[in-house]
C-alpha cells in the first residue's frame, strides 16, 4: 500500500498543474469561461453538460453558491467537448514547457501508469468522475497520454475519498477544515479557492471542537486518528488500479516518476498564477 501510495504521489504533479498553469486559463478564456467556470466547466466536461448541482455533489468541498455562480451560462458559450479539447492541449503545451517529454523513461512510466489506469477501469462502479473520464478515448501523443492516466488515477481516488468523508459522516466543509488542521495546505489558500463564507467555516470549525474532532485550529488525538483512517482507507481502495502493477511495478513507478513531479513542480507549473 505504501509503494502504490508513492507511485501515486510522486507522478501527481503531471496531473495537479492543470488547475494552475496560465495555459489552460487562456484557452477556457477563448472559449468564453473566466475566472472559475474554467475550472469546474473543464473538470465537469467529461458528463457533458454537467449541471452546478452534479459538480457540487461530485467535487464535494465546494461552496454550492460560488458553483451555481460560476457555472451559470458556461454551456451556453461552449460545448463540452471544446472544453474537453482546450484541457487537453493547454495539459500537453504545460508538460512540453515542463520538459517532461524530453525525460528519461517516458514510454515505461506511461506503461506502468496506463496499466493502472485500465485496471481502475474496471473497478469504476460507485466512481463517477473517474467513470465518466475514463469513457473518453486515449490521447494520441505521448506526454498527453501520461497527464490522462494520472487524471484518471487522481480521479479514481479521489471518488474512493469522497466516500470514505461520507462514510465517516465529514462533510465537504468540513473535509477543508480538517485538511486546513493538518498545516499541509495554508487555511488562506482554501478559503479562496473554495468560498466558504467565514461564518460557516466559522461555525463548522466550532462544531468539530465539539466534536473532539480539533484541539484549537489543530488536529486533536482523536482528530489525528480521523485523518489518519480516512487517508489509509482512501489508499486501500486505491489498490485495484495499483494491485495490477505489483509491488514491483508500483516500486518501479515510485522510483521513476521522481523526476516527472519535480520537473512540473521546478517550472512553476503548481504556482497559482
Amino acid at each position: 500500500m505504501k509503494t502504490a501510495r508513492a507511485a501515486w504521489r510522486r507522478l501527481e504533479p503531471v496531473h495537479g498543474m492543470i488547475y494552475f498553469v496560465p495555459e489552460a486559463r487562456r484557452r477556457y478564456a477563448d472559449l468564453g469561461l473566466s475566472g472559475r467556470a474554467g475550472y469546474f466547466a473543464s473538470r465537469g466536461a467529461a458528463f457533458g453538460r454537467a449541471s452546478a448541482e452534479l459538480i457540487i455533489s461530485t467535487f464535494y468541498n465546494f461552496n454550492p453558491a460560488f458553483v451555481r455562480q460560476a457555472v451559470d451560462g458556461a454551456w451556453d458559450a461552449t460545448t463540452p467537448q471544446q472544453v474537453l479539447d482546450a484541457r487537453y492541449a493547454a495539459a500537453g503545451e504545460a508538460l512540453r514547457r515542463a520538459g517532461i517529454h524530453e525525460l528519461p523513461d517516458l514510454d515505461e512510466v506511461l506503461a506502468l501508469t496506463r496499466r493502472a489506469a485500465e485496471a481502475a477501469g474496471e473497478h469504476g462502479q460507485g466512481r463517477p468522475l473517474f467513470a465518466a473520464h475514463a469513457a473518453l478515448p486515449w490521447p494520441e501523443e505521448p506526454v498527453v497520454q501520461l497527464w490522462h492516466a494520472q487524471t484518471l488515477l487522481r480521479e479514481f481516488r479521489g471518488d474512493g475519498h469522497v466516500a470514505c468523508l461520507l462514510t465517516e459522516g465529514v462533510g465537504g466543509l468540513e473535509a477543508l477544515i480538517l485538511h486546513a488542521a493538518t498545516g499541509e495546505v495554508p487555511v488562506d489558500l482554501l478559503k479562496a479557492t473554495r468560498a466558504w463564507p467565514e461564518e460557516q467555516w466559522a461555525g463548522t470549525r466550532e462544531r468539530l471542537r465539539e466534536r473532539g474532532l480539533l484541539d484549537g485550529d489543530s488536529l486533536s488525538p482523536e482528530g489525528l486518528l480521523l485523518r489518519r483512517h480516512i487517508e489509509d482507507r482512501t489508499d486501500r481502495l486505491s489498490l485495484p488500479a495499483y494491485g495490477a502493477l505489483g509491488d514491483a511495478g508500483c516500486e518501479r513507478l515510485a522510483e521513476l516518476a521522481g523526476p516527472y513531479g519535480r520537473a512540473v513542480v521546478e517550472a512553476g507549473l503548481l504556482k497559482l498564477g
